[in-house]
């Protein structure tokens, strides 16, 4: 399973930001799939989760009225799925400010979608910066 994400850079606070996964390999198409955040020196934190693909939705209290996750396509081949979701950021605080996972697992190993533990799978990350 392999795991891209996009859309990151530098914003002023108060402005939007998104973010998009590409997810692609085989029998993906149930997998839990979430994203993180990560500052210099601290763990990686939950930021919102989808059950699966087009599955229903959990967001850290933190954000969940300002962060929507979505799934955006679904693809399936004879070589594979390749799946997009999306995180929109509205109103970013300088507190928002990390390096931004995607991340996904076999649905059976992730007991907890707020859990970075439970996931096998993780992108590069992507920078998200929110200047004052």
């Amino acid at each position: 399973v392999q795991l891209v994400e996009t859309g990151g850079g530098e914003v002023q606070a108060g402005g939007s930001l998104k973010l998009s996964c590409v997810a692609s390999g085989q029998n993906i198409g149930n997998y839990p799939m979430a994203w993180f955040r990560q500052t210099p020196g601290k763990e990686r934190t939950f930021v919102a989760a989808l059950t699966r693909p087009g599955g229903d939705k959990h967001y850290a209290d933190s954000n969940k009225d300002r962060f929507t996750v979505s799934t955006n396509r679904i693809q399936t081949s004879g070589s594979g799925t390749k799946i997009t979701i999306s995180l929109q950021m509205k109103n970013l605080m300088t507190e928002d400010s990390a390096l931004y996972f995607c991340a996904s697992g076999v649905a059976s190993k992730v007991a907890s979608l707020k859990d970075a533990a439970d996931y096998d799978y993780w992108g590069q990350g992507t920078q998200v910066t929110v200047s004052s």
